[in-house]
């Protein structure tokens, strides 16, 4: 059975700050200056509770907290029966810690031109997996920095619960991880900054950049608030572990708003917010007649990724200070 403590409560989150849990469910692509627009929940697994709760309804502060409390949990901590569910329906297996680490880690030794830096695997003979932890001061390759490697973009496609980014438990069993035996790429990041840092304001420069070069995407919006909470909460962990007391608030507020931004709800086939291509229904009149067509989406039609007309999803370059939609990405073919 999953450690209870896996599960990150809503209710603390608000209790903290009603303003902070506001943050973790706004979608920026939908929201305008003057409306927040929040994800969406884009699954039917909790359509039984009535209003608030189906396919295409926000997920609003009061859906998720209080009475409504805890309904939104890991899959470590989901009956065996949802599990199966949502496989069957969206395709969803989570990796357990060691792929996610063997996974990290090649593209750590890419970088770094060396195997070893975080940890070294072992395949145990029971047929487990682990690591054993380096822990000595991770030492830069001739002409890279650690905020180089702090600075390096890093994305995982259809997240999740972003179990590449981020190790605060064993998405499979359920088992919390130490922070020092953390395998995430934001975990790595996180590890550097507090190797290279001293004081409270060098380290929170430094996580912010981290924070800023993580990016995730994801359809179901359950696992875009585990994700964002992830992620949130792993930036508590670190500091914790650093200064052994907790940031002020308005530190985890900006860090909130990064992760808004940076795991973001998308259908990652196309582009788009889930399910919002469309057909155009069309009608022309004629002299002796009225005729009425029905135009599919274009991009769906053709397959073409720049032809959709459901709504591009929008996420900020950092470094230049400026939105783009995440296709404009995507190299032309």
């Amino acid at each position: 059975m999953a450690d209870p403590r896996v599960d990150i409560k809503e209710d603390e989150i608000f209790e903290l700050s009603p303003e902070l849990l506001n943050t973790l469910l706004k979608d920026h692509t939908l929201s305008t200056d003057t409306e927040q627009v929040n994800i969406f929940w884009a699954t039917d697994n909790y359509a039984d509770r009535g209003e608030g709760y189906q396919y295409g309804d926000q997920i609003k502060i009061e859906a998720i907290t209080g009475t409504n409390g805890n309904i939104i949990v890991p899959r470590a901590v989901k009956s065996r029966a949802q599990q199966q569910q949502r496989s069957r329906e969206m395709a969803e297996v989570f990796t357990p810690s060691w792929i996610c680490n063997k996974q990290n880690n090649l593209v750590d030794n890419a970088w770094f031109g060396r195997e070893g830096v975080f940890n070294t695997e072992i395949d145990n003979p029971d047929g487990t997996h682990s690591w054993i932890v380096n822990s000595e001061p991770v030492v830069f390759p001739d002409g890279k920095t650690w905020c180089d490697y702090v600075n390096e973009n890093r994305l995982e496609i259809t997240c999740g619960e972003a179990p590449y980014l981020v190790s605060r438990y064993d998405t499979v069993t359920g088992e919390p991880i130490p922070v020092k035996r953390r395998i995430g790429m934001l975990d790595r990041k996180l590890r550097i900054v507090s190797e290279n840092t001293t004081t409270s304001g060098e380290w929170l420069k430094a996580a912010q950049a981290a924070y800023m070069s993580i990016y995730g995407f994801e359809w179901q919006g359950d696992n875009i608030v585990l994700a964002r909470e992830a992620l949130l909460y792993t930036f508590l962990d670190y500091y914790r572990a650093k200064f052994d007391k907790d940031p002020q608030l308005k530190s985890l507020q900006y860090i909130a708003y990064i992760i808004s931004w940076n795991i973001w709800q998308m259908d990652g086939l196309i582009g788009v917010i889930p399910n919002s291509c469309h057909s155009v229904r069309t009608t022309v009149q004629s002299l002796f007649d009225t005729e009425e067509t029905i135009q599919e989406c274009e991009g769906c039609r053709l397959n073409n990724i720049r032809k959709h007309n459901g709504i591009y999803c929008q996420i900020k370059d950092w470094k230049e200070d400026k939105i783009l939609e995440f296709v404009s990405l995507i190299k032309k073919q």
